[in-house]
């Protein structure tokens, strides 16, 4: 994976806030290893979970690996998120 850098995370986050499944999936991958910002797995987890709604088969398997990484907590956190940030954006 390239190295993602700051303009093209903004680019993420604006196609994310149009509903694109690849922009969700970009953001997961950027924050479940580190690219361009440090790695959070409950912020990741939410990204991959919004893009997995969206049919992204990649997210769902890359959620499920990182769940495996994670406490119930944690992703009792990023579910909250994810459903707070659809109540924003969709």
């Amino acid at each position: 994976m390239a190295c993602i850098d700051v303009d093209a995370l903004t680019q993420y986050e604006n196609a994310a806030k149009l509903g694109r499944a690849d922009a969700l999936y970009n953001l997961g991958l950027a924050y479940s290893t580190g690219q361009g910002v440090g790695v959070d797995f409950v912020a990741a987890h939410k990204w991959f979970n919004l893009a997995a709604l969206r049919g992204s088969e990649e997210a769902k398997s890359w959620r499920a690996q990182i769940s495996r990484e994670m406490v119930p907590a944690q992703i009792a956190e990023a579910q909250r998120l994810a459903r707070e940030w659809l109540s924003i954006f969709h």
